[in-house]
């Protein structure tokens, strides 16, 4: 999509969305993070430790 102005010059750049400031997670949001991260660790340390026996 473009535009053009008032001088009829071409103008193709991106249209900028408005900013949207992030909010700092809740108590339970972290929680849930720090669970999801420590499930992910034992699950790599899982796969490593099978390639190890395997290999």
């Amino acid at each position: 999509m473009y535009t053009v102005n008032e001088e009829g010059l071409l103008n193709n750049y991106a249209i900028e969305p408005a900013i949207q400031y992030a909010e700092y997670p809740s108590p339970e949001q972290q929680r849930r993070y720090a669970f999801q991260g420590a499930i992910a660790t034992l699950f790599v340390t899982a796969l490593i430790l099978t390639s190890l026996a395997v290999g």
